[in-house]
């Protein structure tokens, strides 16, 4: 694995295990929020893996180990003598992360943590150290800092409880949505406002917008909810979002659809399966971590040329340095600029 693909936070999360300043539990499984698979995964070696993952392509990295991921909102009473996390870049998120491990761990064990120093290491550490009244340990490695409570900690009961509910669903107000808002929660993408590019390209669709439509990369369901409102001639909608938490969300926002609406959880770069008159698209360009990822835009990109019928319209918005003419130009026969604006553009391609 070159250095450019290596996962530093869960290296160094496994790290201390690895070097023996701390043991892995001699009976009993671990618990691992937002696990990923990775080399130190593998060379750890672990009995038994219990995981919570509702990013899917990770989550199938996972599966092909033979590990299920669990509902992280729906997880059992069992507590652990280990938890591992990863907490993401979001505070809210983060600190729900940190409250739901505390509560997990057994007396006498320990919750271990790491965060990229980039991302946020310092004050996640600063976080745990709440929870768990001061009895937190770390080191530096790879990056990030690797930090974890003594097994006579005690967690702050109010704070846990209280952090616990950070990341709750809650209802956003905005004028841009149909019915004056939605339903959203932090960490999900533009979780609590509409993102610039997708209100760009829900202002150029097309009203004779019609047959079966699908949403690549729905995220909370703005543009799905938007073509709802604009295009009284769709007959059915698929909603595709890699993210669990925000096509959990997505479900709720359409509840009322007046036409039939799917939602998978999938991973759009795989391949998308059914045949769709026309599909929206604002694809992501990260993945989990940062910088940015053309190559996501490019495999939506041709996902949707081979999931349009003959004729069907692909309409995305992306950011303007973005790498996608190419892309575009293979899999479509006809293409328009319809947009610049604000650091996006809008295209409109036309499968032959």
């Amino acid at each position: 694995m070159s250095s450019s693909h290596r996962d530093n936070p869960l290296e160094a999360l496994l790290h201390p295990f690895a070097d023996g300043l701390l043991q892995w539990p001699a009976t009993g499984s671990v618990l691992f929020l937002r696990a990923r698979e990775g080399a130190a995964l593998h060379a750890a070696r672990l009995p038994a893996l219990a995981a919570t993952q509702p990013f899917r392509p990770e989550a199938m990295r996972l599966q092909r180990l033979g590990i299920g991921p669990l509902d992280e909102d729906a997880l059992s009473d069992a507590t652990y003598p280990l938890v591992l996390v990863l907490p993401p870049r979001q505070r809210e998120e983060a600190r729900a992360l940190l409250a739901k491990a505390c509560a997990a761990v057994a007396p006498g064990g320990r919750v271990v943590a790491s965060v990229a120093n980039d991302e946020g290491a310092k004050s996640r550490e600063a976080d745990l150290t709440l929870l768990a009244r001061g009895s937190v340990s770390s080191l530096s490695k790879h990056h990030c800092r690797t930090f974890w409570t003594q097994p006579d900690a005690t967690c702050d009961a109010a704070l846990l409880a209280q952090w616990r509910q950070l990341d709750a669903v809650r209802r956003i107000a905005s004028n841009d949505v149909p019915g004056g808002g939605f339903l959203s929660r932090p960490g999900v993408f533009a979780w609590d406002r509409v993102d610039a590019a997708s209100a760009m390209l829900a202002a150029a669709l097309p009203e004779d917008l019609r047959g079966r439509v699908a949403d690549f990369g729905a995220g909370w369901g703005y543009l799905s909810m938007q073509l709802l409102a604009r295009c009284p001639r769709i007959a059915s909608l698929d909603l595709f979002e890699a993210d669990a938490r925000a096509l959990a969300l997505a479900r709720r926002n359409l509840a009322d659809a007046r036409v039939p609406v799917n939602l998978h959880w999938h991973d759009v770069e795989a391949g998308v399966p059914g045949r769709f008159d026309a599909i929206v698209c604002n694809p992501p360009f990260h993945a989990l971590g940062r910088g940015d990822r053309p190559d996501i835009g490019r495999a939506f990109i041709a996902a949707a040329a081979a999931a349009l019928a003959p004729g069907g319209s692909l309409w995305l918005v992306a950011n303007r340095h973005l790498p996608y003419e190419d892309a575009l130009g293979a899999g479509f026969a006809q293409l328009r600029s319809v947009a610049q604006n604000g650091g996006f553009k809008i295209v409109h391609a036309v499968k032959a």
